[in-house]
């Protein structure tokens, strides 16, 4: 049990490096602003053209990107301990899949996958 001025210690410094993560684009990534250099279309410089294209680029990969891992992960660590154990995680995750193709509804194919392992899990005893 961490006494009362270690949590607090704990507190101050994951808040400090919350508020650093969300302020982090503000502070040190340009903010577009027209400054010196050869202007392109728009006023913007050729260097904020290209950092633009990156960030279309990161922000059209990344979340592709994480998820994937994501989802590899909770499927590879049950099938990789206990082959049969992971039935379930395999046909949640099937149907999830299925579900989210056919009505293309998040909540609906997340929910309908997340019960389906549930009662996978509960009512076959490996």
């Amino acid at each position: 049990m961490l006494d009362i001025k270690t949590a607090l210690l704990y507190t101050v410094a994951v808040g400090f490096l919350v508020f650093l993560c969300r302020a982090f684009p503000f502070l040190f990534l340009p903010s577009g602003k027209k400054g010196s250099g050869r202007a392109g279309v728009g006023g913007k410089t050729v260097k904020q053209k290209a950092f633009d294209r990156f960030l279309l680029l990161v922000e059209k990969t990344v979340p592709l990107a994480a998820m994937t891992v994501l989802a590899v992960n909770s499927i590879a660590v049950p099938v990789k301990e206990n082959p049969t154990g992971g039935i379930p995680v395999l046909a949640a995750s099937i149907f999830t899949l299925l579900v989210h193709l056919w009505r293309r509804n998040f909540l609906i194919s997340i929910l309908g996958g997340t019960v389906l392992y549930m009662v996978l899990e509960r009512l076959l005893v490996w």
